[in-house]
């Protein structure tokens, strides 16, 4: 490829950084990418950007995805060739943008890891009376008895848990509200932290759990807090929030095998996202088909 093609990319991006705006990290991102696609042009994909048709664009992905590129680097490589195209259109370089109607490759969801029953067991099973370890304990309890998310954690307030019920109301994605249960341990956990809490928090402080300066638990210090008690009880997987309320899915889940049950818990709006969530695979389901389904005992039975 000639000067001119490379110097369409430093005009580019030179848009991105005075005119849009766009942060130091984010401009070094699309160089990343729009040099991928000057090495595949110099290999002989392409000479000029006006030749680049959906063909070569298409041709790019494969180049790319036989190099090893998963389905996100293709999904933001693809983004950064449309921008680009973009540009060059306004610019009258190019008559359209060949990367306009190309899909991205779907990129496979990673799911979070999950500990088993002994493990996570083991994680919960913290020594120690200090105010800091009961909270901490009080905290871990409640995700995994609840399933809860570390934002709805750490913005329950003191009356967001009803001890005589054995619930907690949460407030969730998109401001809704739901009523969970809590368990045996959990609500044992909550009453030990609530005998001390008073030791680090204002009278007027309405969260349930607060820091060590008497505010609000944030969910850094959450994180923070579980990732080195997870080292402490000798844990090999890196420990953090989700993962215990992926336990929590998993293990109901496995228990039960109840998914719409799983799903009010875990306050999903969509039962596709808990069975992505629990890795609920096809052979579970086929076998809770083959069990439940009439017409499947029918045929079974034939």
């Amino acid at each position: 490829m000639g000067p001119s093609a490379l110097e369409w990319v430093e005009r580019y991006l030179g848009h991105l950084q005075h005119e849009r705006r766009l942060s130091t990290h984010t401009i070094s991102n699309y160089q990343r990418d729009l040099s991928r696609l000057l090495e595949f042009g110099e290999s002989g994909g392409f000479s000029d950007w006006s030749e680049v048709d959906p063909r070569a664009v298409r041709d790019f992905v494969a180049w790319r995805h036989r190099r090893g590129a998963g389905g996100r680097s293709l999904q933001r490589e693809l983004s950064a060739l449309r921008g680009f195209f973009n540009y060059l259109l306004r610019e009258g370089v190019v008559r359209n943008n060949p990367g306009a109607d190309i899909p991205a490759p779907k990129s496979e969801k990673r799911l979070p890891r999950a500990l088993d029953v002994d493990q996570t067991a083991h994680l919960l099973e913290i020594k120690g009376d200090e105010p800091l370890v009961r909270r901490d304990r009080a905290v871990m309890e409640l995700i995994y008895s609840s399933g809860l998310r570390l934002s709805e954690a750490v913005g329950l307030d003191l009356d967001s848990v009803d001890r005589h019920d054995a619930s907690v109301r949460v407030i969730g994605k998109g401001s809704k509200a739901r009523v969970v249960p809590v368990g045996r341990e959990a609500l044992k956990a909550l009453s030990e932290w609530l005998q001390v809490r008073s030791q680090l928090a204002p009278i007027e402080e309405k969260a349930l759990f607060v820091s060590q300066r008497g505010g609000r638990l944030s969910a850094r210090s959450v994180q923070q807090r579980m990732r080195e008690w997870g080292i402490k009880q000798g844990l090999d997987s890196r420990v953090h929030p989700h993962m215990l309320r992926h336990s929590f899915a998993s293990h109901i889940l496995e228990s039960s095998g109840d998914l719409r049950a799983v799903q009010e818990l875990l306050g999903h709006a969509d039962i596709a996202t808990t069975q992505i969530y629990t890795h609920l695979d096809f052979q579970h389901l086929a076998k809770v088909y083959d069990k439940a389904h009439p017409r499947a005992r029918k045929r079974r039975e034939d």
